[in-house]
């Protein structure tokens, strides 16, 4: 090689060296303006170069929130080259105003979309970049306004995103200064109306009760308000037009008019009615006594009861349960001649099928064990839950019979006694009388170990059973198995209760002597049940007396004491 072509070639490799460097030098001053660029536009650099308002950026997470329902502040159709101005201008009145001493509060819609729409800019940014598109505009202000847009962010307010949501979906915003301002959304209908079997109205804020009226009034802000108006019968039997004979129709309406309160409540009201069925002991629970748990029971006692169709009796009778639910005396809607106001009312009851909890429906996840263990609190009930076997030794188990009177009647009450006392229990007999001492009833009840009776009201009392104890429930002639697993079959397991059910046979049935043997009754009963429940009940229920086989009997009473033993 000449000697003059080695310096050469050192000259050029260094000359390549230098300039790969510079290459390197340009790339990273290339990289970091672009991520100036893309994640921090707040900076007073990118104010230098044009390219949008300087921002404080936000404290945290928590304190930046939606400006619009895109996500992004700005108003996309102000004229090009104007936006920047006018920001700028916002802001800085902004500072002066700060600076000043005074608060620029900006309240907004505290949506959880602004991260995800910043990221979306920034990721539209990168897939642009790595595509090798760009966009370009022959208007150097357009582009400018197009970068001020991408790059804006949401406005910062005093208000944080984890403040308090009450239960009406109403955000409290606490101020940086400890005050507070309500944000109250756009409100729902009053009513609900789509449940099956009840129809409920909720209304949260100005609520107005005048008594001895049928109106439940929710104060409007503005007289431009849309009118609203619902009639309600506040009792769980939806569609039954029979009972709702005895129910009263309660308008519940939005408005701007309403009378003067005169009694201001802090705790929220509940408004139903003791008419329709009450008075029957499976409605007063069934209808009434349940819903009003699942209904009242999340207060825990802070709220008050407005009851129309008022029936003093009813009250008195239930007042050791309505106690438990309720902190205060129930009001008589319909002769009270006060105008109450409360800040929160729901009018109807809550409620499921009959007898019945779905805790996947209830609040806080609610079942009939709930249920059964507030009655006996509020009875002073003795005995939680069934002794083991051991207890048995130094007593006999105590069998309780459920007699009636009228219809479904044990016409062999005293031979069903005899064969029970042979088997080793201790029986006792009571009627199922509707007007008799629930108080009295529950202890006695408590105290058994089974229980038993003809399907209907009576069996509700399975109620005040301790836990374990036996329902045996005797179902009459006529294909009525499916309504008294429905009634009281299915309620007593999900109230912890061994269950036994026996359907008795054509020779036990007292329609033997009302009807041949080879009458539809016995050949075809489930035809009558196509022919509507009232020809249903009055054919196989109230029609109808039972008198036991006790021999075949005698093995349902002993699959009871084997759930003792167990």
């Amino acid at each position: 090689m000449p000697m003059g072509s080695k310096p050469r070639s050192v000259r050029n490799a260094n000359q390549s060296r230098r300039f790969r460097f510079v290459l390197l030098i340009v790339g990273c001053l290339v990289v970091t303006m672009t991520f100036l660029v893309v994640s921090r536009p707040q900076t007073l650099f990118l104010s230098n170069i044009g390219l949008g308002p300087s921002l404080l950026p936000p404290q945290s997470d928590h304190d930046a929130v939606n400006g619009d329902d895109r996500g992004i502040q700005g108003s996309h159709s102000a004229p090009v080259g104007k936006e920047d101005a006018q920001s700028s201008q916002v802001l800085e009145s902004n500072k002066e105003k700060a600076e000043g001493g005074e608060k620029n509060v900006i309240v907004v819609d505290s949506t959880p979309n602004e991260e995800t729409n910043i990221h979306k800019l920034q990721e539209t940014k990168t897939e642009t970049e790595e595509n090798g598109m760009s966009i370009t505009s022959d208007d150097p202000s357009s582009n400018q306004q197009e970068t001020h847009d991408r790059l804006a962010l949401p406005t910062i307010s005093n208000y944080t995103i984890n403040d308090r949501t009450q239960g009406d979906g109403t955000v409290v915003l606490e101020h940086s200064d400890g005050g507070e301002q309500i944000q109250t959304p756009e409100r729902k209908p009053l009513c609900d109306d789509s449940d099956r079997r009840t129809d409920v109205c909720e209304m949260y804020g100005d609520v107005r009760i005048p008594g001895n009226s049928s109106s439940i009034i929710f104060v409007e802000a503005s007289k431009t308000e849309q009118k609203e108006l619902w009639q309600i019968h506040p009792y769980p039997r939806k569609g039954d037009e029979a009972c709702f004979k005895g129910v009263r129709e309660l308008a519940v309406e939005a408005g701007s008019e309403a009378p003067v309160c005169t009694v201001n409540h802090d705790a929220p009201a509940i408004v139903f009615s003791t008419g329709g069925y009450a008075g029957s002991l499976f409605h007063d629970f069934s209808d009434l006594l349940v819903p009003l748990f699942l209904t009242a029971r999340p207060f825990d006692g802070e709220v008050q009861f407005v009851v129309t169709d008022f029936k003093n009796w009813w009250i008195t009778k239930y007042l050791p349960v309505l106690q438990k639910l309720s902190k205060y005396p129930a009001i008589d809607f319909d002769k009270d001649k006060e105008v109450h106001c409360f800040k929160q009312v729901k009018v109807g009851l809550r409620a499921h099928n009959e007898f019945h909890i779905d805790p996947a429906r209830a609040p806080n996840g609610y079942t009939m064990l709930d249920f059964t263990k507030l009655t006996r609190s509020a009875f002073s009930l003795a005995r939680e839950t069934l002794v083991n076997i051991e207890d048995l030794s130094v007593r006999k188990p105590k069998l309780l019979i459920i007699a009636r009177k009228q219809s479904r009647a044990f016409t062999n009450i005293n031979e069903i006694v005899e064969m029970a006392e042979g088997l080793g229990y201790e029986v006792v007999v009571e009627e199922a009388d509707p007007g008799s001492d629930i108080a009295r009833m529950a202890g006695i009840v408590n105290s058994c170990d089974v229980m038993m009776g003809v399907h209907g009201s009576g069996l509700t009392q399975m109620v005040f059973l301790p836990l374990s104890a036996t329902l045996i429930q005797i179902v009459p002639w006529g294909g009525l198995e499916g309504k008294a697993m429905l009634d009281f079959g299915n309620p007593a397991k999900e109230m912890g209760l061994h269950y036994v059910q026996y359907s008795i046979t054509i020779d036990e049935s007292s329609l033997t002597e009302q009807f041949p043997r080879d009458h539809p009754v016995f050949t075809d009963p489930m035809s009558f049940h196509s022919r509507g429940f009232q020809v249903l009940r009055s054919t196989f229920m109230d029609n109808q007396n039972v008198k036991l086989d006790v021999n075949k009997f005698r093995d349902v009473l002993w699959k009871a004491l084997e759930h003792l033993i167990q």
